[in-house]
């Protein structure tokens, strides 16, 4: 019964995930594309009630379903995944799970999230992007975009996701702990 709750909590989150990807929110001094939404709170959710396994679950899930609805931008779920993965698993080695450690885990995977972003978009997805998007600019610019883009743009978002952590998912985990997990 437990397996069942917990793919059922798996599929809820992974459905307000996708939702979510669709608020988002423009970084007024950022390059346009550079939009953050709040889609990986479900995916720390989960990292909290179901673990590590659940929590990319959910992150997989949802930038799958965003793909199928956006082929056009094969590049965006990639990054969204390797964005939101590496985040969540330093969160999860910091913290084992539990709201000890957990600011300093968000701070410790703010970090990490802007330095594997920046080194995924310095020498795989921007050059893909640019690619198969047939952009010689952005090619051409590939340290600019990271350094005046991607790095404020992911620390922004790993600050934004601490202070939500602290107002939403710290009691809303305790509330499904309590509440659906346990029975």
């Amino acid at each position: 019964m437990n397996k069942t709750r917990g793919l059922i909590l798996i599929s809820l989150l992974s459905a307000v995930a996708f939702i979510l990807m669709f608020l988002k929110v423009p970084v007024p001094f950022l390059p346009p594309y550079l939009t953050i939404d709040f889609s990986d709170l479900p995916a720390i959710i989960a990292l909290f009630t179901l673990g590590p396994v659940g929590a990319v679950a959910v992150e997989c899930i949802k930038n799958v379903l965003n793909f199928a609805t956006n082929m056009t931008d094969p590049i965006g779920p990639v990054a969204n995944f390797l964005a939101g993965t590496s985040f969540i698993l330093t969160v999860y080695m910091i913290t084992k799970g539990k709201f000890t450690k957990v600011a300093t885990g968000f701070i410790i995977a703010t970090i990490v999230m802007t330095v594997v972003m920046s080194l995924m978009n310095y020498f795989v997805l921007l050059p893909m992007y640019g690619m198969i998007m047939n952009l010689s600019d952005v090619v051409k610019n590939v340290q600019i975009i990271v350094t005046a883009g991607i790095i404020p743009f992911n620390i922004i978002k790993g600050l934004l996701l601490t202070v939500l952590c602290y107002v939403i998912v710290k009691p809303l985990v305790r509330v499904l702990n309590q509440q659906i997990l346990s029975k």
